[in-house]
């Protein structure tokens, strides 16, 4: 195939439906397992990860990360595999890893370019390489891109075309799934862009927005996460403000939501893989321009400091009710990043409960979706496997659904005589009326 024929790349969704080319999917994580099983309804799929364990579990129709049901995977024409070398047989390639930051709030792309590298070494004349790990704007292009052509020798463009289509999962979010919501694609020319659209929109029902260029769907994808995160940070720093008034925020936000165009955001704890990591990567990619945002970065420092002032208030809490602190009790409800999801990834839980710890409190954690195991590795913590009946303060910490149904009854049995509750996500709003009450 001629290096400039243009008209061999345009051919290429045909050759996917027909099954005569493959798309391999490279990270099947939360993002990148979803999308494989989406096109294995439609393309032939090789689904890769590194991880054999993980792979393992696929392979018996298990989702490691339980989001998506055994059923989901039956039927599909996909293959699993930690093998690179299974790599060679795809011509689509679809790179969905995390891309968190490192413990300074830096971006580490060492996933994002070890892929790169991966699927460089299996990149062949005529291939696409799209990215949808959420990255700083010129990210795929100059990080990425150069990995490419390196481990490749072949040349954007004139070899293989690059695209990038941000990733739009919500974990836990049964109504916003995978195929509901609008794609943003993104291609290195309109040759890209139209032959990567045209694979999307065979599984996204809700359609493709087609953006101008790969910084603009970077852009998109990255502001998305900060707009949250600074919306969020106001509702924290107007709970702060409220609590010293002696009023309910939620009070507050149930008036306020009676006009037209209030935004519903509410206070709590921001973590996650998402929320909590991704302006990090806009901010920093701003500073190395000679910009240093201060909006963003003030709206971080309020949702990092969160896990701080619930700590303080729940050590207040507990002198003001004649406890001893060197020997009180308390038993954390739910560490999970957010409701009804496992994901342990970036909790700030876990950082509630150092807090904690720091005070020389003792502190229990129970949480009907976490995984011990995960907890210990990632956070050198672990579930209670028998609860006491006599903690000093319970902190409803996630709102799972199975902690909203519990009474005052239910948690008056898991208390000590003049008991705190500290509910962070408003579970019971204001139904508590025994025990002494705290939310944000």
């Amino acid at each position: 195939m001629p290096v400039t024929d243009n008209t061999a790349f345009a051919a290429m969704y045909d050759q996917l439906l027909k099954k005569e080319r493959k798309i391999a999917v490279i990270g099947l994580g939360y993002v990148g397992l979803p999308i494989a099983l989406e096109f294995a309804k439609y393309f032939s799929v090789i689904g890769f990860d590194i991880n054999h364990q993980r792979i393992q579990l696929m392979n018996q129709g298990i989702d490691p990360s339980r989001e998506i049901e055994p059923m989901e995977f039956e039927g599909k024409d996909i293959v699993f595999t930690h093998h690179p070398d299974d790599l060679q047989n795809a011509h689509f390639f679809v790179v969905a890893v995390p891309t968190p930051v490192d413990q300074h709030k830096v971006p580490n792309l060492k996933p994002l370019l070890s892929a790169s590298k991966t699927v460089g070494m299996a990149l062949k004349k005529g291939d696409i390489v799209v990215y949808e790990s959420t990255v700083y704007p010129g990210c795929t292009e100059e990080d990425c891109l150069p990995v490419l052509e390196q481990y490749s020798g072949l040349k954007k463009d004139q070899h293989f075309k690059l695209g990038y289509s941000p990733e739009r999962i919500n974990p836990g979010d049964k109504e916003h799934s995978l195929t509901k919501v609008v794609k943003v694609v993104s291609g290195s020319d309109e040759v890209a862009l139209h032959v990567i659209a045209r694979v999307y929109e065979t599984a996204i029902t809700a359609g493709v927005h087609r953006a101008s260029s790969i910084k603009v769907a970077e852009a998109a994808k990255v502001i998305e996460n900060t707009q949250r995160d600074l919306n969020i940070a106001l509702m924290n720093e107007l709970s702060i403000i409220f609590n010293r008034m002696g009023i309910s925020t939620y009070e507050v936000l149930e008036a306020a939501k009676t006009k037209w165009n209030f935004l519903p955001f509410f206070p709590g704890l921001v973590g996650g893989h998402c929320i909590g990591v991704d302006p990090y990567y806009l901010t920093y990619k701003s500073t190395e321009l000679g910009y240093k945002p201060e909006v963003i970065l003030s709206g971080r420092r309020v949702n990092d400091s969160m896990s701080t002032l619930i700590a303080k208030n729940v050590l207040q809490l507990l002198i003001k009710s004649g406890k001893n602190i060197g020997s009180a009790k308390v038993l954390v409800m739910g560490v999970t990043f957010k409701e009804n999801v496992s994901d342990i990834r970036n909790s700030k839980v876990a950082d509630l409960v150092r807090e904690l710890q720091s005070f020389s409190l003792t502190v229990d954690l129970t949480d009907p979706f976490a995984s011990s195991d995960e907890l210990k590795n990632e956070y050198n913590l672990q579930l209670t496997e028998e609860l006491a009946s006599d903690y000093d303060c319970i902190i409803v910490a996630v709102k799972h659904s199975q902690y909203e149904q519990l009474t005052e009854d239910d948690l008056l049995s898991m208390s000590a005589p003049n008991g705190i509750l500290i509910d962070i996500k408003n579970c019971y709003n204001g139904s508590i009326r025994q025990m002494t009450y705290w939310t944000l």
